[in-house]
């Protein structure tokens, strides 16, 4: 019996991944053709598609230049993580 795919780690992720996958079919390019201009390898844009992948703000820059997208695009009104408010 085959493993059952990896959940996200979280909405935040899956949210970005979306996205990322929107843009993606949006150029109509494949994974492994994307991951050129990103910078990355196709199985790490798989990952971050599913959002299996936390990243780095230079990644998330890299990926969005790639998709010849600003970066805000990307990032505006996602989710905020559990736990990453808290009041001062």
């Amino acid at each position: 019996m085959p493993d059952a795919p990896k959940p996200p780690l979280n909405a935040t992720t899956s949210e970005f991944g979306s996205r990322v996958r929107a843009r993606r079919l949006e150029l109509g390019w494949s994974q492994e053709k994307a991951a050129i201009p990103c910078g990355i390898s196709w199985t790490q844009l798989g990952k971050v598609e599913r959002g299996q992948r936390s990243l780095r703000l230079e990644t998330i820059v890299k990926i969005a230049a790639g998709l010849r997208i600003a970066p805000g695009s990307l990032l505006n009104g996602l989710p905020v993580p559990d736990g990453g408010l808290s009041e001062r």
